[in-house]
């Protein structure tokens, strides 16, 4: 039972009572304290797909219906995909601002809650199985309690997953401490050493004997060591042979990543600095840049994430009478977390260019799925009613 600090130095009858029942009285100032699924529950359920920007005029400039984009986000259930890449745990752990240290001049908190969710090419996955695809993720696992834990959620998300267990590394967990909706600091617990050969030889052959029913292959590399470039190679050469299609996303923000690592792709999606990253230019116009990366990878086509910007879409597809470059802005005019944007976007343009989609009709989709994802907190599998319901606003 609890009352008010003033009762603490006074008679409370009611604490023999609270006694006989094996209770306790506790005495407090009804000091705020914050529940981290309450406060995701909350901040998930504010953001609604009528506040998403929807760009008419790039549907009128390309000639795309919301039919024709509706017909091809119902045919991802006909797909069967491939997902190749660092699994991550996200955890954000909410917080209480207490102050600055008396010290030293540091923030101090409190933790109070936290709530993990499945991260890296493992939401690529989940969000690929949410959106009705028949869905094989390959990857890799620490000897570890969390690494046990993950084995464990990827099921409830419909994935068929193949995880090596290496003893050499942790399962990379990402955590975010936050207070007042705002990440105060990121720590990231993880190795980036490439895993072995024999590791390697495993998810190859996994691969090989998943390859002919397999119709999109996803690398999502986080340049934590899961694909080294023999495997990136031979993996990209079983799928040629089996006419398997391509897309790839490599990341380069707190590591160093290479996009043009991959390469005869159906589809890149780095951001400006990876893509400057991988040509050796931060002079060149955005577009130009683009243009040189389709060209040096040999790949069709290369969307450029520029955040809160949009993305910059760049084709080798495109028809002798239109632009082969177009952009779209960031359909969530305001964003809760950024930080599952790019992984919903790759995962929404692969699937509608492997259903039969234009560039300009997956680019649409991808940014649909990345406003989505933007305008809730942690990593939640985006479904196929939330890409309509957007469509139909």
């Amino acid at each position: 039972m609890i009352k008010g600090k003033e009762f603490e130095t006074l008679s409370n009858i009611e604490e023999s009572i609270v006694k006989e029942y094996g209770g306790h009285l506790i005495f407090a100032s009804g000091e705020s304290t914050y529940s981290a699924t309450e406060l995701l529950a909350h901040d998930n359920a504010a953001s609604k797909p009528t506040q998403l920007n929807i760009p008419h005029d790039f549907l009128n400039r390309h000639g795309i219906t919301k039919t024709q984009l509706t017909d091809r986000i119902q045919s991802f259930s006909e797909l069967t995909v491939a997902v190749v890449g660092d699994l991550i745990v996200d955890e954000y752990i909410n917080c209480e601002p207490l102050g600055m240290s008396q010290e030293e001049p540091s923030i101090v908190i409190s933790p109070q809650s936290e709530e993990r969710f499945i991260g890296g090419a493992g939401i690529v996955a989940a969000h690929a199985a949410s959106l009705g695809a028949k869905v094989h993720f390959l990857s890799a696992i620490g000897n570890d309690s969390m690494g046990e834990r993950v084995s464990k959620w990827l099921p409830e998300y419909n994935v068929d997953a193949f995880l090596i267990t290496d003893g050499s590394r942790p399962t990379t967990l990402k955590q975010r401490f936050r207070a007042q909706d705002r990440t105060m600091l990121r720590v990231s617990h993880l190795r980036q050493h490439e895993i072995s050969l024999e590791h390697q030889g495993e998810i190859l052959s996994h691969f090989e004997s998943l390859c002919d029913g397999v119709d999109l292959l996803i690398f999502s590399d986080f340049n934590y060591g899961l694909l080294p470039q023999p495997l990136i190679d031979k993996m990209t050469a079983v799928a040629k042979v089996r006419n398997t299609m391509i897309v790839a996303d490599s990341q380069s923000s707190s590591q160093v990543g290479d996009i043009s690592r991959y390469r005869s792709t159906q589809l890149l999606t780095p951001t400006e600095l990876e893509a400057r990253l991988a040509l050796r230019d931060q002079n060149g116009g955005l577009a130009k840049v683009g243009q040189d990366l389709l060209s040096a990878t040999e790949s069709a086509n290369v969307f450029v994430k520029l955040g809160a910007a949009g993305v910059l879409i760049v084709s080798s597809n495109s028809s002798p009478d239109e632009l082969g470059t177009d952009r779209l802005p960031a359909f969530n005019p305001l964003p809760k977390d950024v930080s599952g944007a790019g992984d919903s976007m790759l995962t929404g343009a692969s699937l509608a260019l492997a259903a039969g989609a234009s560039t300009w009709e997956a680019a649409f989709i991808g940014s649909i799925a990345a406003g989505i994802q933007t305008g809730r907190l942690g990593n939640i599998p985006i479904t196929k009613n939330e890409l309509t319901d957007s469509l139909a606003l």
